[in-house]
């Protein structure tokens, strides 16, 4: 027992009567002698399935008696058994611990089972070695997924959270090695996140799905009291306990989940809402927690026997062993590593070895001829790489030999030597937009423009030359408005947007101005403002005609945490209105541009009859086309694409016209707009955002794709859409990078996996998250300093830039002899290099149809060739050359972004 759960025992003891291990043991085993009749009914309310899977067959042990520890019904389910939603009929609450493969056949069961009431308990890489189109259909289910282990024990710690009854949080509590459960779903939220830098979630919870950041029930791992506790404070969410549970009788086992012959449920099971009563604000609150202990049974006895693990007796299990643990587990069994993660593995280092060498190589071709200290950092860099390259060949020796252990403590401390080593005392970036969103939360906090100056100071620092101001957020500007109904209150008294446009151009920045398009309340913002749940804003609040409600009626909609309400596009009143409001934004300040967020209808589920847009407008004017109310159809109904389609046409609408409006304000005026990376038809089925069509119709300049990923493989994944084959070339798209809760090397792996893709930048979320540390690391490698051409201003002098860049690492290898091409080849790149090189120079000095014309010419030659040029080289440096073959491409996509300038009257600067 770890000496702070000892402490609390004692003083619990002192304010009660302290039973002895000795006596509550035979209380427990007489009560569990006890047996009770149960009926199928009661059964089926109380009853959890657990998976049985060849990954945790070797766990089986310790998982089992812990599950009976709990002292609550549980029933078995053999994975090879279960193939349909039939097989899950007989329980309400199913429980996957460590179950890493999942058929395309189980995860349809899952789902189908899910969609009439199952409520899930997932643990550990659950999933992860299923196949990429089975590992997507469980992201959507699950809400998340185990996205990597931490390479050292951690501390878990509780979120303040209404979505559990927690009891003392400090039981919930302990140190061990986890994984970082990855959000996938905006309705995910963390109970628990690690105590490490950025705190990332630990544990999440989706609508029907709580997922575990642990092998749960893995001895090795951390406390069987750990692990009942959590398992029964969760389970406590789905109504389960020993409150509606009755006491089945004494068992060593857990019986098959078929030992009941029940019909599958036919109404959906209720989640039951967490009872919170909070005490009052003056009272402090004692929360003496009683003794841990756990009851554990013996394998082969039917007498329980007490055993007690602590976090410090759970290290090695070969030091558990030598202290006189037995749980029951082979000793190499826990420590297997399968052929699928053992390929997982193999491939993150892979990735991980790469991008770190391409980064190294950048990071040197910039200071080549350079003996400062920077270069003497990327020495050390160099010797990280080598060594992981040679603990990666090592790692699959130990596998060969089955030597797991030792394999996975190579592993993690290969992938944690390169984080510690990254290139980062040396400039990175390339000319590119380097964007930072700027919240309103962190706005608010500053009271005058001095204030505001020093987070200018600090992203100017960082390498940011773009920020998004938030302006509008829920119908509030930040400014003293003539058009909105209120400024935020929050602000008022002085002008931070009059201010930021000022501090912004003196550091040589670009101030956008970031808007809330349709959502016009939030429930988040109103308890800061200490206004009632559901007020509708300052706008809605004064026209609750101009909103969109779902069938029922109701305006705010059923996101993950804090509801909003929308406007609705198909109202002119409100077209008229937004109009006039960014008018006055865009005349009144000088912004260099401005940013749609929100331009969308809320989240829906068509096939869950989760539907918005039925304003009084909408209905009239849909049915007006064809002489049906749309809230007399659902999915299914033959006009239902048609009621789809009209609501995308009328966001495409507004889009247009606010486009069309503000260039004539302003034709230099940037417009761009922050969306999500969905499949489009899911996005046009659910949001209806089609952002394709605005990059194709040019009514805007750029869009941010809103990639958040806690790390590199899922960002790899999500980002695929910004190279969408359907997007013209002339696509400025850049993806988001969140901030929260991502460690400071994560963030700049991204960043470099961002500069190996055909992308011309990326914008960070959030200010508010920009730590002194990483601000410090983005100004090492972001050169605050030089001045660099913007994508969407100087598109010409940018290709320029970048291409100059890609000379510069191919002159570093030459000179070292380390680029491999043979004399032919060397002189060809480099004679067609100083052509491209020379049109790129006269197209960005003299802007014209021809030399675009001309520099276009030459770079499809270059690109034509370069594979061939690259044969040799590519043969040991694959992923290098991959990555000029994007950066190649991006040139193009930079000069096809310019000549659709200057079509629209040669918007480009001197």
């Amino acid at each position: 027992m770890r000496k702070i759960e000892w402490d609390k025992a004692k003083t619990w003891g002192r304010k009660t009567q302290f039973f002895s291990s000795k006596s509550l043991l035979n209380l427990l085993t007489s009560l569990m002698a006890w047996s009770f009749l149960i009926t199928p009914s009661q059964a089926l309310l109380g009853k959890v399935g657990v998976v049985k899977s060849p990954e945790n067959q070797h766990q089986w042990t310790s998982i089992r008696n812990r599950l009976l520890a709990t002292g609550l019904q549980f029933c078995l389910i053999e994975a090879e058994k279960w193939k349909t939603a039939e097989d899950l009929r007989n329980v309400r609450t199913l429980f996957l611990p460590n179950v890493e493969t999942i058929t395309g056949q189980q995860a349809q069961a899952l789902e189908t089972w899910v969609e009439g009431g199952g409520n899930l308990i997932v643990s550990g890489p659950t999933g992860n070695l299923s196949e990429s189109t089975v590992k997507d259909q469980l992201r959507a289910l699950f809400g998340g997924y185990w996205g990597f282990s931490n390479s050292a024990p951690s501390t878990i710690q509780v979120e303040p959270t209404n979505q559990l009854s927690l009891g003392n949080p400090d039981s919930l509590s302990d140190t061990l090695i986890g994984g970082v459960i990855i959000p996938s779903a905006i309705t995910a939220q963390p109970l628990a996140v690690w105590l490490t830098e950025n705190k990332p979630p630990a544990v999440i919870i989706n609508d029907r799905t709580i997922f575990l950041g642990w092998r749960w029930g893995v001895s090795g791992v951390t406390s069987a009291v750990f692990d009942v506790t959590w398992l029964k404070t969760v389970l406590n969410r789905y109504g389960i306990n020993e409150s509606n549970q009755l006491v089945a009788e004494r068992s060593v086992d857990i019986p098959p989940c078929n030992i009941l012959d029940l019909n599958p449920p036919q109404q959906p099971f209720p989640i039951l809402p967490p009872v919170y009563i909070p005490p009052p604000e003056d009272t402090e609150i004692e929360t003496g927690p009683e003794p841990s202990i756990e009851i554990e049974l013996s394998p082969d006895s039917s007498i329980p026997s007490p055993i007690l693990i602590s976090a410090a007796q759970s290290g090695s299990l070969g030091d558990r062993r030598s202290q006189g643990f037995n749980d029951g587990l082979d000793a190499n069994a826990v420590a297997v590593i399968s052929p699928q993660q053992a390929q997982t593995m193999s491939e993150e280092l892979s990735k991980l070895i790469v991008r770190f060498e391409s980064t190294l190589l950048a990071a040197k071709a910039h200071h080549q001829g350079v003996s400062d200290h920077p270069y003497v950092s990327l020495h050390q860099s160099q010797e990280a790489v080598n060594q992981a390259k040679v603990s990666l060949q090592n790692f699959e020796r130990l596998l060969n030999q089955r030597q797991y252990d030792q394999a996975r403590q190579l592993w993690l401390k290969a992938r944690r030597n390169l984080w510690d080593h990254y290139p980062t005392n040396a400039a990175l970036a390339q000319a590119e937009v380097r964007a930072m969103w700027l919240d309103r939360g962190t706005i608010v906090k500053t009271r005058s423009e001095a204030e505001l100056a020093v987070l200018f100071d600090r992203m100017a620092e960082a390498g940011i030359n773009t920020v998004f101001m938030e302006t509008v957020n829920a119908s509030y500007p930040i400014y003293p408005s003539r058009v909105a109904p209120e400024q935020n209150p929050l602000t008022k008294g002085w002008d931070p947007l009059k201010a930021a446009v000022k501090l912004a151009h003196e550091r040589n920045m670009e101030l956008h101005a970031w808007v809330w398009v349709f959502a016009a309340a939030n429930q988040g913002h109103n308890k800061v403002l200490e206004q009632p749940e559901d007020y509708l804003g300052p706008v809605l609040s004064r026209h609750p005609d101009w909103g969109i409600t779902d069938k029922n009626g109701n305006h705010f909609d059923r996101g993950p945490q804090f509801k909003k309400a929308f406007l609705d596009p198909a109202n002119p009143r409100v077209q008229k209105y937004l109009l006039s409001l960014f008018d006055e934004i865009v005349r009144n300040y000088d912004v260099d541009g401005i940013q749609f967020d929100y331009i969308r209808y809320p989240f829906q589920q068509p096939e869950n009859n989760q539907t918005f847009g039925y304003s009084q407008s909408s209905r009239y004017l849909f049915k007006e086309m064809t002489g049906v109310d749309p809230i007399e159809i659902s999915p299914g109904h033959p006009l239902w694409n048609q009621w789809t389609g009209f609501r995308i046409r009328q966001v495409d609408s507004f889009v247009a016209t606010a486009s069309t409006y503000l260039k004539q304000i302003n034709p230099e005026l940037i417009i761009s707009a922050s969306v999500f990376p969905i499949e489009q038809r899911d996005r046009l089925f659910r949001l209806q955002q089609n952002w394709e069509e605005w990059m194709k119709q040019e009514w805007v300049d750029m869009i941010v794709l809103m990639t958040y990923a806690l790390d590199t493989g899922n960002l790899e994944e999500r980002i695929k859409l910004a190279f969408d084959d359907s997007l013209p070339p002339s696509a400025l798209v850049i993806p988001g990078l969140r901030l929260l809760k991502v460690p400071d090397p994560v963030t700049i792996d991204q960043l470099q996996f961002v500069r190996h893709m055909p992308i011309s930048g990326f914008a960070l979320f959030a200010t508010e998250n920009l730590t002194p540390s990483l601000q410090s690391l983005l100004s090492r490698i972001q050169s605050p300093n030089t001045p660099q051409p913007l994508p969407y201003r100087q598109p010409f002098e940018t290709a320029l830039s970048r291409y100059q860049s890609l000379q510069k690492e191919w002159t570093f290898l030459a000179n070292k002899e380390q680029l491999k091409l043979d004399k032919n080849s060397l002189k060809q790149i480099d004679a067609q290099g100083k052509q491209l090189e020379k049109a790129l120079e006269k197209l960005a000095a003299e802007p014209s149809a021809n030399n675009l014309r001309i520099a276009q010419q030459y770079l499809r030659q270059f690109q034509r060739q370069f594979p061939n040029w690259m044969r040799s080289h590519k043969q040991v440096y694959s992923y290098q050359v991959q990555v000029w073959e994007n950066r190649l491409e991006t040139l193009n996509k930079l000069l096809a972004y310019g000549d659709s300038k200057m079509i629209n009257h040669s918007r480009i600067r001197p």
